[in-house]
């Protein structure tokens, strides 16, 4: 009996550790809790967004709720790689059945785990995408295809079954943040759009130099496949779409590819920078960060005229009606204007 008490309080005392010094991602990197904000809001989306910042920052659910009726969330993370776009949709798949998958076509970029750059700032984008994830064969999966070759240790793989073992070093780094957020979390965006109402206007055209291969790698067409079939197996239409960001710069050559393979598929592609005139995007008020991503006004203007393909040409219903629904969106309308308000400059 003793024993059984002393390593309950053993197994108590980690776990309350491991809760302290994981990041919280609530005022500090915030969209570190993106997907982890899914899991209480599952269910009753006729519309789900795949992708990286291209849609967390983007897109508001709420005004698509608010213009068309439409329930949508948004399942985005820093810097998201396809497969773990992917996987995340395989998972939403067991919650859910949306009408719609809308997936950003950005992340084509990246053909397999990056092996360039800091290892500690590509292990970061990584656990704010997977961290967070419940536990389950697609996370697993993801963990799997998201790790470099160098990385495929069991020492590095087993940080992400017991978080402790990667964090425990971490007190040197504890805010007032994780104190304040140890047994808790608040809810940092809206149905998974992350809210930015700062003005930063694009002065200067982003000058990137020329690749030297343009084509998309296999395994960036694998996971697309896989996407396709697997949407297909639910009966859900998939949505491939280039957000109206001016940087990174959507190659022309980038543009043939995902277009043949949309017609080949038949499926529906929308490069949203062809189409910034009749949105209304005004690069001097509606971005916070010199073109990169737009700020909520600039959202609103890019939601409201796609929810005119999702009500109209893909038949994505309108919902108001529906009491119940309605009464759960109103507090979400509620919280999202006054947030708007509160934070706007």
């Amino acid at each position: 009996m003793k024993k059984c008490t002393f390593w309950a309080l053993c197994l108590g005392s980690l776990y309350l550790l491991q809760m302290l010094l994981v990041p919280k991602y609530m005022e500090q990197s915030p969209e570190g809790a993106l997907t982890g904000e899914y899991y209480p809001e599952a269910g009753n989306h006729d519309v789900i967004f795949i992708g990286d910042c291209e849609v967390y920052e983007n897109f508001s659910p709420i005004t698509l709720w608010q213009e068309y009726g439409i329930t949508s969330h948004i399942r985005g993370s820093a810097q998201q790689m396809i497969w773990q776009s992917y996987y995340l949709l395989e998972e939403t798949f067991q919650y859910e059945t949306p009408e719609v998958v809308v997936f950003n076509v950005l992340s084509m970029k990246y053909d397999t785990p990056q092996s360039t750059g800091s290892q500690s700032r590509r292990e970061a984008y990584n656990r704010m995408t997977l961290d967070t994830m419940r536990w389950s064969s697609s996370k697993w999966n993801a963990i799997l295809a998201s790790m470099t070759e160098e990385e495929r240790q069991w020492e590095a793989m087993a940080t992400y079954l017991v978080p402790i073992l990667r964090y425990h070093d971490r007190w040197s780094q504890l805010t007032n943040e994780d104190f304040s957020y140890w047994f808790h979390r608040d809810r940092v965006s809206h149905n998974g759009y992350l809210m930015q109402t700062g003005v930063k206007p694009y002065t200067d055209a982003y000058a990137e130099p020329p690749l030297a291969d343009y084509q998309f790698g296999e395994n960036s067409w694998h996971y697309l496949d896989k996407m396709v079939s697997l949407c297909a197996e639910y009966g859900t239409q998939l949505v491939l779409i280039k957000a109206p960001s001016l940087s990174p710069v959507w190659w022309p050559e980038w543009e043939e590819q995902i277009a043949e393979y949309a017609g080949k598929n038949d499926l529906l592609y929308i490069n949203m920078l062809t189409c910034q005139k009749e949105i209304g995007i005004d690069w001097s008020r509606d971005t916070y960060d010199a073109g990169l991503h737009l700020n909520v006004w600039g959202a609103e203007k890019v939601s409201r005229w796609l929810g005119k393909i999702l009500s109209g040409q893909c038949g994505v219903p309108d919902r108001r009606d529906q009491e119940g629904l309605a009464e759960i969106w109103a507090e979400k309308v509620l919280r999202y204007e006054s947030e708007k308000k509160e934070t706007q400059p």
